[in-house]
């Protein structure tokens, strides 16, 4: 330990996946001199191009709107002090039930195998001592979120490493007032149907199955402006329009499931590195 710095992994599937979940800790994390490395899975191709244009419809070019994300991306880390960013460039899949899904080179598409053992060379590299990804579900059903959790479970057996194993969460407490918060910030949004609201319901966990809670509000400007930072996907991120204020209170503090640990450290816990320095 005492030749290198301890180290952060967190794989995301998209640009701007890793404003949402892990941006307080990345923040957080590298004003303390940890070393921050971004591993984002797929190029974000299916996002929205110029003026809004969906996949499939006119003006969508999947490949000038990987470029521009990626551009987005590198600007989101500068604001976050990511020390490192790599990139598996994987096609993105799109939502569940896109013909995208079953594209060439999509990420969904890829075989677990194949992802893993790539992302376990960056793992060899950079030897990560706390691992932060999606969980089983990819936290609400996305493929190129569940397949970020394959791989990354499956990379980390191939390794044989055990650093801290961390699935992002959020609590139901939270998620039931945040609903609330959307329809006031946003009169017009329609009631969800019932299956939907059901559905809704079962993303997160109850408070008390979070193992670790970690405030990070004072990073929370920093959390703002790397998910801003991502202005091409600006009309899908619902956040943007609380303000940095309201945000600061929203998403100040992000939660985790320890899923593996050698620490010992006792939960609940406020820290990813706790046990470990």
């Amino acid at each position: 330990m005492a030749d290198r710095p301890l180290t952060l992994m967190a794989v995301h599937a998209h640009p701007d996946d890793e404003a949402t979940g892990t941006g307080g800790v990345l923040a957080q994390y590298a004003a303390e001199g940890i070393r921050t490395v971004l591993v984002t899975c797929t190029d974000g191709g299916c996002g929205d191009g110029p003026g809004g244009a969906k996949p499939g419809e006119p003006g969508h070019d999947p490949a000038a709107v990987a470029a521009m994300r990626r551009s987005e991306l590198e600007e989101s880390c500068a604001v976050l002090k990511v020390s490192d960013l790599e990139m598996l460039d994987y096609a993105d899949s799109g939502m569940m039930g896109w013909p995208s899904n079953d594209a060439p080179g999509s990420f969904w598409r890829t075989p677990v195998e194949e992802g893993a053992a790539r992302l376990a060379e960056l793992m060899r590299h950079y030897r990560p001592d706390v691992v932060v990804t999606y969980d089983e579900n990819g936290f609400y059903g996305h493929p190129d979120h569940i397949q970020a959790n394959r791989i990354t479970m499956a990379a980390l057996e191939l390794t044989g490493l055990t650093p801290k194993v961390y699935w992002t969460t959020m609590p139901r407490s939270s998620m039931q007032r945040f609903g609330e918060t959307m329809r006031e910030l946003d009169p017009d949004m329609p009631e969800p149907d019932p299956a939907e609201a059901a559905a809704m319901a079962e993303i997160g966990l109850p408070d008390d199955e979070i193992t670790t809670w970690v405030d990070t509000t004072a990073f929370s400007g920093q959390k703002f402006d790397s998910l801003a930072a991502h202005a091409s996907q600006g009309e899908n991120i619902f956040f943007l329009k609380m303000g940095k204020e309201r945000f600061g209170e929203w998403m100040g503090m992000e939660t985790f499931v320890r899923v593996r640990d050698t620490t010992g450290a006792p939960v609940p816990e406020n820290d990813l590195f706790a046990g470990l320095r």
